[in-house]
């Protein structure tokens, strides 16, 4: 009985601890998990197959936290983070590490005009299509790098343009743009776009799609990251996830890995901030109770 109870708690409690306050060796509580398996092993070889299920399915790009609220549906009992974590460690199941790409993707020396902060770090948002953030990123490959335009909708978290090129010109951006508003149709003066202050995006060409479309311009202030911080995550998110650990040969190579991912990212990864589901499913229940669009904006 002692041996099972250090075994049922040795998530919460440190074994060595636990053996000697009941005392018992840890030999012998090594020498009792030899022996024919308990019922504790037998959850956790459950537990371990569901881990090991998911972390394929995923792509070894869920941590303790993400895999815990998916196995919650999936066993017939409730099962803690830490024993989620500690299964994860002792197995080398753990999610991808974030690499550090150090890349500058803001010219801000310009003589284009600057809009003002209009969103000042109120990242929230009660419909799809009242605030976008816009950013770009890159990915590294053996070509060199490739550079990614994402427009990102605040609401649901969900990629609704991208666009990838070897270089860093303002077509980049406004390719990505005007797939957003393709995909999307956001009502006159419902919709703040927001971003830095990069050229790309201060230029008068870019500037003129938005207005047409009546479309708020909102900038963050110079060299502030945390003006546009959900944005700048998705970024570490996309790179990191996407690039996976490996490395690409070519910038076509890395571009169909990041279509493939943004797909991915849109209908099966889960979100901590969305409550554990997916942006297309966050969108779906809106739309759900909002009996298809709430006379708000449309989504696709």
């Amino acid at each position: 009985m002692k041996y099972a109870w250090i075994e049922e708690n040795r998530d919460e409690f440190e074994v060595t601890m636990m053996c000697q306050l009941l005392g018992v060796s840890r030999s012998g509580l090594y020498a009792a998990a030899r022996r024919a398996p308990s019922a504790r092993q037998r959850a956790n070889d459950r537990v371990l197959a569901e881990i090991r299920q998911r972390q394929r399915r995923h792509r070894g790009r869920y941590g303790r936290r993400r895999m815990r609220r998916e196995l919650s549906g999936a066993l017939a009992w409730p099962i803690n983070e830490k024993r989620v974590g500690r299964l994860m460690r002792e197995h080398d199941l753990q999610s991808r590490q974030r690499r550090r790409f150090r890349v500058v993707t803001t010219d801000s020396k310009h003589a284009h005009p600057v809009a003002p902060n209009l969103l000042q770090r109120d990242f929230t948002a009660s419909a799809p299509n009242q605030k976008w953030l816009a950013d770009l990123t890159y990915v590294p490959t053996a070509e060199g790098w490739l550079y990614v335009a994402l427009v990102l909708d605040l609401f649901s978290r969900k990629l609704v343009g991208w666009a990838m090129s070897a270089t860093m010109p303002q077509e980049l951006t406004s390719a990505a743009l005007r797939m957003a508003l393709g995909w999307r149709d956001p009502l006159p003066g419902r919709l703040i776009h927001h971003s830095d202050r990069g050229s790309q995006y201060a230029a008068g060409d870019y500037r003129s799609v938005l207005e047409a479309r009546g479309i708020t311009v909102s900038m963050s202030r110079k060299g502030d990251c945390w003006d546009n911080a959900p944005m700048e995550s998705v970024n570490g998110t996309v790179k990191v996830e996407a690039v996976n650990g490996g490395w690409f040969r070519t910038r076509g190579e890395a571009e169909r890995a990041l279509v493939e991912y943004i797909g991915y990212y849109n209908t099966q990864r889960i979100h901590s901030s969305l409550d554990y589901v997916t942006p297309s499913e966050f969108e779906r229940r809106w739309r759900a109770d909002n009996n298809g669009m709430g006379g708000a904006t449309a989504v696709t």
